[in-house]
Formats: structure tokens, sequence, C-alpha cells
């Protein structure tokens, strides 16, 4: 495995996209990505390569970052106009399918589950979401088309 500073210099710039992707706040984005590279150093032990590097950094970062955005919220430190990257109506429509959609998202397997949201939520291009996995950017399209396909069909 490589060195974590090789790690760190290696994905800290796409991890820190995702998480400005999600938030468009780059204090917040900051403060997640550190975090999130901190909690990756202390369970590297615990990486078991069923994803890229790049996938698992960027699945601790959005964790890490729900969880400084709460926290931000019960003590009020966030402006009342940032967006909120929770609120999937104003992303999907109408609240009702926003939550049938975001029950689906909890179902789907891997890497559907991660690919669909890094697209759809984080934004990220599909190149961007192809180095995550190592894999090209072909397969991403795919791998987020056949997401789409997966929810569609458990939403008819």
């Amino acid at each position: 495995m490589k060195e974590f500073d090789q790690v760190y210099t290696e994905y800290f710039e796409a991890v820190y996209g995702y998480i400005l992707k999600l938030g468009h706040d780059p204090d917040l984005a900051e403060e997640a990505t550190q975090e999130a590279f901190f909690k990756a150093l202390r369970k590297i032990g615990s990486f078991r390569g069923e994803c890229s590097m790049g996938a698992w950094l960027c699945q601790i970062a959005k964790n890490t970052y729900f969880s400084l955005l709460e926290k931000h919220r019960r003590t009020k430190a966030l402006p009342e106009d940032a967006p909120d990257p929770f609120d999937m109506e104003s992303r999907f429509g109408d609240k009702e399918q926003a939550l049938a959609i975001h029950r689906v998202l909890h179902t789907l397997e891997e890497p559907y589950r991660e690919v669909f949201w890094l697209r759809a939520l984080g934004e990220l291009p599909f190149a961007q979401i192809a180095a995550l996995f190592g894999k090209t950017e072909s397969w991403a399209r795919v791998t987020y088309h056949r997401a789409k396909l997966k929810i569609k069909e458990e939403l008819s």
C-alpha cells in the first residue's frame, strides 16, 4: 500500500472537489476533507480494497461532511442561505418523490449507489468518477445509467 502522504497528495484535490460540489462551502469542504483524511489514516488498516482508494476516501469524506453539517446546524454556524445537500426535493421535484428516490438509493448495491450519488448529488463529471474508482469514463457513464434504470424500475 502507498505511504499515506502519497495517498493524501494523490487524492486530496478529488476529495475536496467532491465535498465542495456537495455543499458549495469552501471552509466546510476544507474542514471535512481534512477530518476525512485523518479518519482514513486511523482506519487505513480496515481498507479491504473492495473499491478504489479514491472511492473509499470520498465515502469517508461524504459521511464526515454530513456529520459536520449537522453539527454546524445544531450550533447554527451555517448561514441561512447555505445550500442544503439533504434537500433532495430541490433536486428531484416534490417531497414524496424525493423521499422515494432516497429510499431506493439506499437499497442499491455498490457501485451503483456511490456512482449515482457522486454524479447526481455530488455533480462530479464522469471522468472524475471514473478516476475515483480506477475505471474508464465509459464505465462511469454505464454504471450511472444502470443506477438510474434501477431507480426508475423500483419507483414504477
